[in-house]
């Protein structure tokens, strides 16, 4: 900008450089660039006669905002991007480590020979598949969440998921889960739960409290899980080829696939999954909308179905598989509405894709009720098992859930309200699954066990 600098703003100036700069997509000379740009319209605008502070806002508001111009941006400078993100990890850009690559292949290793460790420690591992399970479990969230404190320079913040990780390590080892079966799987299924919910606070640098990072989280969930359905895709051709291939050669090499080359590379994914999503953040078009436009029409069809099947059919009550498929489906879909919803403008009218978000709650919530009923019916029938509460509890929490999500977007449908509401009340409600998963974990096994 030519002329005199407006000294009154500079300090707003550089707090918006360098959150720019921290989203780690964007090199010095791109903040230089953007810098420029935005001194431009301040000057434009302070000779239009606007304050230096008004001038400011005015002039970050036209730009859209930090965030959307690492995007444009992102726009006109992918293939360096992409270059950069998977050759350059040293060039000490500005919100990435010098050395980055090499540290994170160091994590995925780590996390990659957690998913061994536990034969160390369980001598009896091939009778003991549960307690193997859960123990490795907690090994890669911990090696995740280190991954990410190691990250945000923070940690401290591994204080929670560490415990958290050494619980589900203690029950592992310690709980005679042969015994138990039902609480041997409701176990292996919520710790993962409880463990991804406390790696938010090392995602969110230790400010597990704001409601922006817990957005962010929902995020990051949504585009880890995405990362790792396609490197286990890729995995899986891959381990199926080489099957193949020594097979023809008269060389059996499944064991040695089954033991290590699984076992290992889903551990190192966990990792390499987080860094690409890391790495891209604020980069790439979210892909949430297209996700939400082409499965919620097709996840509406089959709630659908399925609720049509359970009316005609007499509903759930014989058959406890299809309770825990249904339920299974429900955190499915839920997961996916809030990955739509982080992904939308908060400001923004309401549009197609709130209405297919609508469809798809509403009939998730009336499925939810049905096998609601079909549980606490079967409760009532056979007593309290272990299963029969947990499933009483998770459909409790999914019900409050769908029905307020159903009902803000009533409002946001009638009323043309913001999104922000909604927001605000996913963001707040992460907790409650991962406070209900860890009750599961360590409250039901011994209250069945020395009942």
């Amino acid at each position: 900008m030519n002329g005199a600098r407006p000294s009154a703003i500079e300090p707003e100036i550089a707090r918006w450089r360098e959150y720019v700069l921290a989203r780690g997509s964007l090199t010095t000379a791109d903040a230089d660039e953007l810098e420029d740009h935005l001194r431009g319209q301040i000057a434009d605008l302070m000779s239009a006669g606007l304050t230096d502070d008004e001038a400011f806002l005015v002039a970050v508001k036209r730009m859209g905002g930090q965030a959307q111009v690492a995007r444009e941006f992102a726009r006109t400078h992918s293939k360096r991007l992409w270059r950069d993100l998977v050759l350059d990890g040293t060039t000490g850009r500005a919100g990435r480590r010098v050395g980055e690559v090499p540290a994170m292949l160091a994590f995925a290793a780590v996390a990659g020979l957690a998913t061994r460790a536990p034969s160390l420690l369980i001598r009896d591992f091939q009778d003991r598949g549960f307690a193997y399970v859960m123990l490795s479990t907690a090994l890669v969230m911990l090696t995740l969440s280190g991954y990410l404190a190691w990250r945000r320079h923070t940690l401290r913040a591994i204080i929670v998921p560490g415990t958290a990780a050494a619980v589900g390590a203690a029950l592992a080892i310690g709980y005679p889960f042969q015994g138990e079966p039902d609480t041997a799987v409701l176990s292996m299924i919520h710790l993962p739960i409880a463990l991804w919910v406390a790696l938010g606070i090392p995602y969110a640098g230790g400010d597990w409290r704001s409601r922006t990072a817990r957005l962010d989280f929902i995020r990051f969930t949504g585009e880890w899980v995405i990362y790792m359905s396609l490197l286990a895709a890729g995995g899986g051709v891959l381990s199926g080829i080489s099957l193949a291939v020594f097979q023809g050669l008269g060389i059996d090499i499944s064991t040695a696939v089954m033991l290590w080359v699984v076992p290992l590379g889903a551990g190192g994914a966990t990792i390499v999954a987080a860094w690409l999503v890391e790495s891209k953040q604020e980069v790439l078009e979210s892909i949430a909308p297209v996700l939400t436009k082409v499965f919620a029409p097709l996840a509406t069809l089959a709630l659908v179905a399925m609720l049509i099947g359970a009316i005609v059919g007499g509903g759930f009550q014989d058959s406890r598989d299809v309770l825990i498929a249904v339920d299974v489906l429900l955190v499915v879909v839920l997961g996916l509405v809030l990955y739509s919803i982080s992904a939308q403008d908060p400001s923004g009218p309401a549009g197609w894709t709130d209405r297919l978000q609508v469809a798809l709650v509403t009939t998730a919530l009336l499925l939810d009720a049905v096998a609601l009923s079909a549980i606490l019916s079967r409760t009532l029938d056979g007593g309290l098992t272990p299963n029969r509460l947990a499933t009483v509890g998770v459909n409790l929490v999914l019900l409050a859930n769908l029905a307020v999500t159903a009902w803000l977007y009533g409002r946001r449908l009638l009323r043309g309200t913001p999104l922000t509401p909604l927001l605000r009340w996913q963001t707040g409600y992460v907790p409650v699954f991962g406070a209900w998963a860890a009750l599961v974990v360590i409250v039901v096994p011994p209250l069945f066990a020395f009942a």
